[in-house]
């Protein structure tokens, strides 16, 4: 089988190798700092030893489970903790395969680029759906789309890269679609933190047995580099997903996971809140900068992505590059995201410099 290596690779060891200062607005990673629940679970957990040091129960730690289904509301059963977001969406996409109702996975257009990967991984097929311009979409489209040959339909809400946001009506027609479909829904949330619209909506707000909600705290304690994720199962799904779980990863991190568990005890709402309004900050002035650059561009609901188009310069790779070189700036072409916007430059905006990469993006534009 064969895998293609992610741009996103390519872009960051390009921009790491640059002859000049190159601001990153490649990966989300975010800047703002995480809260001292973290770093103070972390200082608590270095003195346990012991036991404490041994593998976690492989379904992650049970007070963490225990918080994290008190706050979705769902039994703690059917909570897996995960390698960060990416595992458990490879957990529920592969439980979508094993039930054998179909194989072909809907996905949108543009994608965040892991969920072909994982398909590819899968042995599974890809049919995509091609979002509004705004980056909506329209369940009408995906149930054009679905059949008896669809596994699962995966959605990303807020979503990456476009910013939307899927309301109440739409989130509740995907659940809809995948039930009449004997299909799985995948719902990926792990911006919900960052909804800037008040339209968010969970899967879990539907009860039903054809979905798995994902999510992650890497983005809203910012903690990438923790690997903590989960994902919801329905009860009659979540054991073959902790197997698999298991054999792939045996068990997850113990400090990242009771550090996890200390941070969302003790973090107040004003945390979230005020990365919240920083992040709406820097979109209004890096938008601004791109109105001087005479540039199209979406201005996100939620996440933390805004995707442009510049005259007479398309998203590719090679274009990316020239940024990178001309004008020290690194987004990701828009071509890694799939074809409908494959003249559109991605950028992240989890950067302090923020202001300073539009203002340089406007004087090239400005100069072409």
């Amino acid at each position: 089988m064969n895998y293609d290596t992610p741009l996103f690779f390519h872009v960051m060891s390009y921009a790491t190798d640059a002859d000049r200062d190159v601001i990153d607005m490649v990966s989300g990673n975010p800047d703002w700092g995480s809260p001292p629940g973290i770093a103070e679970g972390l200082h608590e957990y270095a003195d346990l030893g012991g036991a404490d040091f041994q593998y976690p129960p492989s379904e992650g730690l049970f007070e963490l489970r225990e918080e994290i289904a008190a706050r979705r509301d769902v039994d703690v059963s059917q909570v897996v903790v995960t390698a960060g977001g990416g595992e458990a969406n490879y957990l529920a996409m592969a439980r979508a395969m094993e039930r054998e109702a179909g194989d072909e996975f809907i996905l949108t257009d543009p994608v965040y680029p892991y969920y072909p990967g994982k398909t590819t991984m899968l042995d599974a097929k890809q049919r995509f759906v091609a979002t509004a311009e705004d980056g909506t979409l329209d369940p009408d489209d995906v149930r054009e789309a679905a059949s008896e040959d669809t596994a699962g339909i995966v959605v990303n809400s807020p979503n990456n890269p476009t910013g939307a946001v899927y309301d109440e009506e739409s989130m509740r027609e995907f659940v809809e679609i995948a039930e009449e479909y004997d299909a799985l829904l995948v719902s990926d949330e792990v911006y919900d933190h960052f909804d800037f619209s008040g339209k968010f909506t969970s899967a879990l707000t539907f009860d039903s047995d054809h979905r798995v909600v994902t999510n992650s705290f890497s983005k809203s304690l910012a903690i990438t580099g923790f690997r903590v994720g989960y994902a919801i199962f329905p009860p009659d799904l979540v054991d073959v997903a902790k197997t698999r779980h298991m054999l792939t990863n045996v068990a997850g991190s113990r400090p990242s996971q009771y550090a996890v568990l200390h941070a969302l005890r003790e973090t107040t709402r004003e945390y979230y809140e005020e990365n919240r309004g920083l992040l709406e900050s820097r979109i209004e002035t890096f938008t601004d900068a791109l109105d001087a650059a005479g540039a199209d561009y979406t201005t996100p609901d939620g996440a933390f992505y805004v995707m442009a188009r510049f005259p007479d310069f398309p998203g590719t790779l090679s274009n990316v590059e020239k940024l990178i070189d001309e004008a020290g700036v690194a987004g990701m072409p828009g071509e890694a995201f799939g074809s409908s916007r494959d003249d559109w430059v991605r950028f992240a905006l989890v950067t302090p410099r923020a202001e300073e990469a539009a203002e340089r993006l406007a004087d090239y534009f400005s100069d072409r």
